[in-house]
């Protein structure tokens, strides 16, 4: 009650000002100095003039200045009443002034709102008005009046709705008598200060979480508890450590799930193969990488005359783990499993991800098979899915397959001389199979992942870039089969479901990259109107071997959507796939153990209209929870790798290096080297000249020798720095 007495009193001392005859319209930052409002308040003083614009008061005019409305009072009285009456009205006007988004901070002070309830362009958040916002804070922004047609929105905060962020984990700096944390996040700008009761017994330099109790105020810091020591900064592990906590990435399992784990059987007896195909005499393989042990599918092969008889074997994880258990609980708040440089943070305890679950050569397992025939052109002509129980027969490697096939190991080809025909087989399959896939426009980003080798202490001793090869192909071509034939069967039967979709780009964010490759000498068909696959897949065709081709590639690779989970049956754009799923791995995505527990109750004729509503009713917030517990994992994912390769460097400070410009911005050229690792040339250190940037094509140039940097350029380049903390490197060039 006082405080709205108050606010009352503010509004009239602010509205008798603007209606004085000697007042001269002027921006609140004026009106601020005039009333002698003090820094530290002025969002009261932002409130009030939005209080009186929303009551129709007040005005902004088209310089940006507050006036007064002018008419009788008996009129703006009528206003008021029509404001009471309608309450509807004035709320929808708050929302079309008002908008909600998360707040997405940046290491030089400014942000952006990514806004929840409209498609379109981030607002851009100056500095001076994020209004006490923290980095994934839910918050209410107000969009500028001066925001011109064709420019990034502008706006500012005037609300923190929910705080995003609660704990935060960074480097603990000791005082006398006090300390203070500072976040390894660099989107996170203030240190958070520590009393000393606590401490909880960090030391100088320890890495640690930390509470926040208090978001502070503009003049004063945030304030925090320390509730997890994680260890000292230079001990082995502790900076992936930090980078997984800081994530939010669980760690352990809990009590109860382990327990849970520790009562599953680790073998099989005859009970458990009733009701189900038996396939244990089907030759079949297991092919990965050599580190893997959570095995989750199995491949069989056999061709009569031009058919293919295609299965797909896959760990029958929800056998054993049943919907609604504590295992269950935890594999869905998970999502995924997380695979970081040094360690695999898992979706389900290793009892089973490793061990009954996993498809062990050697061993009988439970599995869920996809049985395909495909004809010579690459077409499933039928299928069939199956419960079954299988016997894989030999655990293959990616290396030890490709060398069977490119014939680079004789000894190899003697100890699988029985699968070899299958090999073979396999790969004239793949080759039909990603042949009807381009046919039809499926996109090929072919990026080489990036390899990182550490040695005894964590430190990274060597990175280089880790190509596809024919091995790793086959087994992508027959996943990739066997999740489109799944989806296709379950979207024509209605069945509620997770697909996997891939929505087409905005034309919006696609029109600018699609004109800087138009420039580039690449024929565009240029259009308002949706973009196919096919269309992207003649651009990147067009696009080889050029100098520009992993930047170009990469652009449009940035300027479309996002796959993810939802249960409406959308396509994939990419993949140019109108039925697609994700039902290979259910060991480390929670999407697919839940589309087997749909596979079996159909097949076991339990499908009723109980089933149907109750899995209509979850399956939103399934797809939701996946998606956004993928993104997690896929910026731990990278943020490990990019602290790894910027240590690494730390090693090479001084050392010279080829690479080539892979983009040119205002500031600066990136220049990537051979390993994958990306640097920046800072426009600042190019010291023969002064260099302009050239938006229209990349590039940059000197105004008095016109010597110029483009795309696809190869340069020689020297470490100059580099920062593991701040995840950069940078170069200079070495001429």
């Amino acid at each position: 009650m006082k405080k709205n007495q108050q606010t009352k009193k503010r509004k009239k001392i602010v509205y008798d000002l603007i209606c004085c005859k000697e007042y001269q319209p002027m921006r609140a930052k004026d009106l601020a100095v005039l009333l002698q409002v003090p820094a530290g308040k002025r969002d009261e003083l932002h409130e009030i003039l939005d209080m009186l614009l929303e009551e129709g008061k007040i005005t902004i005019n088209k310089r940006g200045k507050y006036e007064a409305v002018r008419g009788s009072q008996k009129e703006q009285e009528k206003e008021e009443k029509k404001g009471k009456r309608d309450k509807k009205e004035k709320k929808k006007k708050e929302a079309q002034k008002y908008l909600t988004g998360i707040f997405v901070g940046h290491a030089k002070g400014f942000g952006f709102v990514e806004l929840l309830d409209e498609n379109g362009e981030d607002i851009y958040i100056p500095e001076e008005e994020t209004g006490g916002a923290f980095h994934g804070d839910k918050v209410q922004v107000a969009l500028k009046k001066e925001n011109k047609p064709g420019k990034r929105r502008e706006g500012r905060v005037i609300k923190v709705l929910e705080r995003g962020t609660r704990e935060i984990v960074g480097t603990f700096q000791e005082s006398a008598g006090f300390g203070f944390v500072v976040p390894d996040n660099q989107r996170f700008l203030r240190d958070i200060f520590i009393q000393k009761e606590n401490f909880l017994g960090a030391r100088n330099q320890d890495k640690v979480v930390v509470e926040i109790r208090d978001y502070g105020t503009r003049k004063r810091s945030p304030e925090g508890k320390i509730i997890q020591v994680l260890g000292n900064s230079e001990e082995k592990g502790i900076d992936v450590l930090s980078v997984a906590k800081s994530c939010g990435l669980p760690m352990e399992f809990p009590e109860k799930v382990l327990n849970q784990a520790e009562r599953i059987r680790e073998s099989l007896n005859e009970g458990d193969f009733y009701g189900r195909l038996d396939l244990r005499d089907v030759p079949m393989v297991t092919i990965d990488g050599e580190d893997a042990k959570d095995l989750d599918d199995a491949v069989s092969l056999s061709k009569e005359g031009n058919l293919f008889h295609l299965g797909v074997h896959i760990a029958d994880v929800s056998n054993y783990v049943q919907y609604s258990s504590a295992l269950d609980r935890e594999a869905l708040k998970r999502g995924t499993s997380v695979y970081l440089v040094d360690r695999v943070i898992p979706m389900l305890p290793k009892k089973l991800s490793n061990g009954i679950c996993s498809l062990n050569a050697g061993e009988d397992r439970l599995a869920l098979s996809c049985l395909m025939d495909i004809d010579e052109k690459g077409k499933v002509v039928s299928h069939g899915i199956a419960e079954t129980v299988i016997h894989v027969n030999e655990r293959m490697t990616y290396t030890d397959v490709k060398k069977i096939l490119r014939k680079e190991d004789q000894q190899l080809a003697e100890r699988y001389r029985e699968f070899l025909p299958m090999f073979f087989q396999m790969e004239e399959l793949s080759a039909l199979l990603r042949k009807r896939r381009k046919k039809r426009g499926a996109i090929d980003f072919d990026f080489p992942e990036s390899k990182i080798e550490l040695d005894e202490n964590g430190k990274p001793v060597r990175i280089y870039p880790y190509e596809q090869n024919v091995a790793t192909r086959i087994i992508e071509d027959f996943m990739l089969a066997a999740n489109e034939t799944v989806a296709q069967e379950y979207a024509q039967a209605g069945i509620p479901f997770v697909y996997r979709t891939h929505d087409t780009p905005d034309m919006e964010k696609m029109e600018p990259v699609l004109e800087l490759v138009h420039r580039a000498g690449v024929k565009v068909k240029k259009s308002k109107e949706e973009i196919r696959p096919k269309e992207v897949q003649k651009i990147l065709k067009e696009l080889e071997g050029k100098d520009s081709e992993d930047f170009f590639s990469r652009l449009i690779l940035r300027s479309m959507k996002q796959a993810k989970y939802t249960t409406e049956c959308t396509g994939h754009f990419g993949l140019a796939a109108r039925y697609y799923c994700h039902f290979t791995s259910p060991i480390r995505r929670y999407p697919d153990l839940q589309i087997h527990r749909i596979i079996k109750e159909n097949l076991r004729g339990k499908m009723t209209e109980a089933k149907m509503s109750h899995y209509e009713e979850i399956l939103d917030e399934v797809a939701r929870q996946s998606s956004a517990m993928e993104r997690r994992a896929e910026e731990a994912e990278r943020e490990t790798v990019k602290m790894k390769k910027a240590e690494y460097m730390e090693s090479q400070i001084g050392e010279t290096f080829e690479g080539v410009i892979s983009g040119v911005t205002d500031w600066g050229l990136y220049v990537e080297l051979p390993n994958t690792v990306e640097g920046l040339v800072h426009v600042n250190s190019l010291m023969d000249d002064y260099y302009v940037y050239d938006s229209a094509h990349y590039t940059l140039t000197g105004e008095k020798k016109k010597r110029s940097f483009a795309i696809g350029q190869k340069v020689k380049v020297r470490v100059a720095q580099a920062d593991a903390r701040e995840r950069t490197v940078d170069f200079v060039l070495a001429d």
